[in-house]
């Protein structure tokens, strides 16, 4: 039970204080600056998952974003609510409050800092001065509808408000705070769940072939083939590690990996070490390069188009002299060399799962809320923001920017909502 038994009433209560909640609660405060607004949260101190994304420097959003940013729910839902707060206007937003932005390769846009303290300080800090009241260590355990009111208890006290968000993020990271709790406050008021799984997260490999290159990245293709589904193609960096395999076009791929087991369906990874070139276009390369230097050794005819460690292994893997010249390569040798540089199985054993995971993917269905509006189709009053919703977006801003997004378009219509 709680210690405090009396109970506090509020216009509005939030549950949960990551980017998501934040946003919305200062966005519904600035519309109506009378209103009690509480925000609650389990942990001691917010933002935490603010502070150790983007390696600490915040990618906050993208120059470009789109709806085939994302995997997961209805694209056109997707659509409408990004399109009612663009990634411009959270610059501009972030601007207001503060945080001067920049963008760099790929579109990712960062605090001028390159700091991620800088953009929670500056959330927390237009919180305080809006009056919005931020309970910590009020980790919300039960929400009850009573008639038009809901009662949330929490390990502190219980609150009763007209209206609830749910901002309380995924599975990922949980330490953070994200340990899927929301997802049963969500079905205790109606909701059905989407299987959740890890999202950009690494992947853990079986086999040598990883292990004497940790620390080396190369520009690759991957190709995804999923049993029953069309080949994806993700192109981006590949950095080799002790456990397999991370970077971006990993971390985009680990989603789609956990899909095909979460199905039980058959998926191969494969990478091209020579993104833009087919196995044919490849081997003409190589053909002309033999030509050209006939007596360079095949190790640094190779070294000239992926990087010389990737290249060692490689040729170790395939029992091939790294001296062996160039223009004595032997058919065979140099076509089996083309195929492993075009299309090298990726040995998926498992990924590093959500304690390193960025994002979740499935929870609650697109077509349980009103994307007008970010309310519960299940239970009247109820809004759903951010990740606890089924929408995951590749890497590169676009989760913050879906926080950003489904906040305003809750905020605007819990600010016009009579009670």
């Amino acid at each position: 039970m709680p210690s405090d038994q009396g109970k506090s009433v509020a216009d509005i209560a939030l549950v949960g204080g990551g980017a998501a909640g934040l946003a919305t609660a200062v966005f519904v405060a600035r519309r109506q600056p009378e209103w009690e607004v509480f925000l609650l949260d389990g942990a001691k101190k917010l933002g935490a998952k603010i502070l150790i994304s983007g390696g600490g420097r915040c990618n906050v959003t993208n120059d470009i974003v789109t709806a085939d940013d994302f995997w997961g729910g209805s694209r056109n839902v997707i659509r409408r609510v990004l399109a009612t707060f663009t990634a411009k206007e959270t610059v501009e937003f972030f601007r207001e409050i503060g945080v001067a932005m920049h963008v760099e390769p790929g579109g990712k846009i960062f605090p001028d800092t390159n700091k991620a303290r800088t953009v929670l300080d500056a959330l927390l800090r237009e919180a305080n001065q809006l009056g919005i009241k931020i309970l910590t260590e009020h980790r919300v355990t039960q929400i009850a509808r009573r008639n038009d009111r809901f009662e949330l208890t929490t390990t502190a006290r219980v609150l009763s408000a007209p209206r609830v968000v749910l901002a309380t993020g995924g599975r990922s990271v949980p330490k953070t705070g994200s340990d899927g709790t929301g997802y049963r406050l969500a079905e205790s008021l109606g909701h059905s769940l989407i299987p959740q799984t890890p999202a950009l997260v690494g992947l853990i490999l079986d086999g040598e072939f990883h292990s004497p290159l940790t620390g080396v990245a190369q520009e690759v293709e991957l190709t995804i083939r999923v049993e029953g589904d069309k080949p994806q193609r993700l192109s981006g960096p590949l950095l080799w590690t002790h456990f397999g395999a991370s970077g971006p076009v990993v971390l985009n791929a680990s989603r789609h990996w956990h899909a095909a087991q979460l199905q039980n369906h058959s998926i191969r990874i494969s990478i091209n070490m020579l993104p833009g070139d087919s196995f044919e276009s490849a081997d003409r390369r190589m053909i002309d390069l033999a030509a050209a230097q006939p007596r360079s050794a095949i190790h640094n005819t190779l070294a000239t188009l992926i990087p010389a460690r990737v290249a060692d292994v490689l040729l170790k893997s395939l029992a091939i002299n790294p001296q062996q010249p160039t223009g004595q390569l032997t058919q065979e040798s140099r076509r089996k060399l083309v195929r492993a540089m075009t299309d090298l199985p990726l040995p998926v054993r498992d990924s590093r799962g959500y304690q390193f995971a960025e994002v979740t993917t499935g929870g609650v269905p697109l077509d349980e809320i009103n994307s007008a509006t970010m309310e519960s189709r299940k239970c009247p009053g109820l809004y759903l923001v951010g990740e606890i919703l089924d929408v995951d977006g590749r890497i590169g801003g676009f989760n913050f920017q879906w926080a950003w997004s489904s906040a305003w378009v809750a905020a605007l219509a819990i600010a016009a909502s009579k009670f």
